[in-house]
């Protein structure tokens, strides 16, 4: 926790305590109004009163669109350990232990080592960047997500010659999570990318959206964000970081390789067996939108792919 001391805070800044202690009570009482009332703040107001995350660097990589709104990122979720509904996560992930926590990089690496979420948050400056964020089943969502580029990462490891491609492993715990047992996929959750598209500046190692730190529903308390790709890339509360030599298991691809290719770049020409690429619906409007190639990204990360058949390497 941050302390500050008297003569660094203005007369003016103070709360009353009597409306202090009036909200204290509000909020305590009404957990949904709570969600309602952080819509009334701008995302600068949210990012004031952020603890943990300090000063935002503000990114140039960067969308200009209109963010979604707090509530809809952080009550309709894909999180699969706290339930397969949109609604369960934020419900039942509230209760999620993510202090202490320890990434582990290691593999094909000349400084394999641990990382606190201490050492995460002071390994780089803190940035803000709005991204579009595309799911598989044809929504979407822009979020000013708070973090710093993976490579950033990754070069303190110093990856070898050897090491071609990431590998990324989520959190899993029966006792913490135990609607995991009627997930439907194979656990602990793994994903991976090339190296040349993690060390990307795009792919975002994330620790906070709206200013705050990420809420457990959203991956706390360290995720990724791969804006190009579709969401289920964007792997949540990361433990295991691993370099390696050859092509790493995706928890999706492992379920259903018909459905799921392990590139998974946004792609409207690719229609996913169930659903439509061609179009999207942003959360919390009710018309659909033609989806962009590589979700927007595409003067970034098309020459990543430059000669692949992005039909058959989906």
């Amino acid at each position: 926790m941050l302390y500050l001391k008297s003569a660094d805070i203005s007369q003016s800044e103070v709360t009353p305590k009597s409306l202090y202690l009036n909200r204290r009570n509000f909020l305590a009482g009404m957990p949904a109004a709570f969600l309602g009332a952080r819509e009334l703040l701008s995302p600068a107001e949210r990012a004031k009163a952020a603890t943990g995350l300090g000063n935002l660097v503000k990114s140039p990589l960067s969308t200009s669109e209109k963010t979604s709104s707090f509530k809809d990122v952080t009550t309709y979720n894909n999180f699969y350990e706290f339930g397969t509904s949109k609604e369960q996560p934020a419900q039942l992930a509230k209760n999620f232990k993510t202090t202490p926590w320890v990434v582990l990089v290691e593999g094909e690496a000349a400084k394999p080592r641990k990382f606190s979420m201490e050492e995460i948050l002071k390994l780089s400056p803190l940035e803000e960047r709005i991204y579009r964020h595309r799911c598989v089943e044809g929504w979407s969502i822009v979020v000013p997500w708070v973090g710093y580029s993976l490579s950033a990462l990754l070069k303190q490891v110093e990856p070898t010659s050897k090491a071609k491609f990431v590998s990324f492993e989520s959190y899993y715990d029966l006792k913490q999570m135990p609607e995991a047992r009627h997930a439907g996929i194979h656990l602990p959750y793994v994903e991976g990318l090339r190296l040349d598209e993690a060390m990307h500046p795009l792919a975002l190692l994330c620790v906070g959206m709206y200013g705050e730190s990420l809420p457990p529903q959203d991956g706390a308390p360290v995720r990724l964000v791969v804006p190009w790709k579709y969401g289920f890339k964007s792997i949540k509360s990361l433990v295991k970081i691993k370099l390696v030599s050859s092509q790493p298991p995706s928890t999706w691809n492992i379920t259903n390789a018909h459905e799921y290719g392990f590139y998974s770049n946004v792609n409207p020409q690719v229609d996913h067996p169930r659903w439509t690429q061609a179009s999207e619906r942003r959360l919390g409007e009710v018309r659909r939108r033609p989806t962009l190639m590589f979700n927007g990204y595409a003067d970034q990360v098309a020459q990543l792919y430059a000669g692949m058949d992005l039909k058959r390497n989906f």
